[in-house]
């Protein structure tokens, strides 16, 4: 619920999105969290997927894209995965990219956002994982929420903890608690 209310407020970023996939563990069985982060470390969009393949990684970039065309990045950075360069091929043919974006392989600038999975990862079960496909979304987007939030959408400037209370207080209709 805080996710799809925060979404609203992510900013444009700085054109360059990196993008990578970790592991989470349901069940027992390994699933895939898709995650993109900008060149500075600000979260873009994340994508909780039973299966590592093109279609995941189309559904990625539709979430990421469809409502916020000024999202669309001009670079993308991905690792060695071979469903990336196929799935910006199709989210151009669908518009939701930049005609000819450009598409970096590398894995020293994936270092950025590999180090930060763990700002999701640390959160999580420790003991065998998630027990249902909808608790771990639910509660990934959560952690997700919160990274935007103590981030700031990439805002310029200070982003204190005052900024953010007003933030949810003005989401969820409530009131301000600490008025200093």
């Amino acid at each position: 619920m805080i996710e799809k209310r925060l979404r609203q407020f992510r900013r444009p970023h700085c054109g360059t999105v990196r993008i990578d996939e970790t592991y989470v563990k349901i069940r027992g069985k390994w699933r895939y969290l898709y995650r993109a982060i900008d060149k500075h470390g600000n979260p873009v969009d994340f994508l909780l997927s039973a299966k590592r393949d093109l279609e995941a990684a189309k559904r990625f970039f539709r979430k990421t894209l469809k409502d916020q065309p000024l999202l669309s990045p001009n670079k993308i950075c991905t690792d060695g995965a071979n469903t990336f360069p196929s799935a910006i091929k199709a989210s151009v043919e669908d518009g939701l990219l930049q005609p000819d974006p450009v598409h970096y392989v590398t894995k020293h600038l994936q270092q950025g956002i590999e180090s930060d999975h763990f700002r999701v990862k640390k959160n999580l079960p420790k003991i065998g994982g998630f027990q249902s496909f909808n608790t771990a979304r639910r509660t990934i987007a959560g952690f997700e929420a919160m990274l935007w939030l103590r981030k700031g959408f990439g805002f310029s400037g200070g982003w204190t903890i005052n900024d953010q209370n007003d933030l949810v207080a003005r989401l969820f209709g409530l009131i301000k608690v600490n008025k200093t």
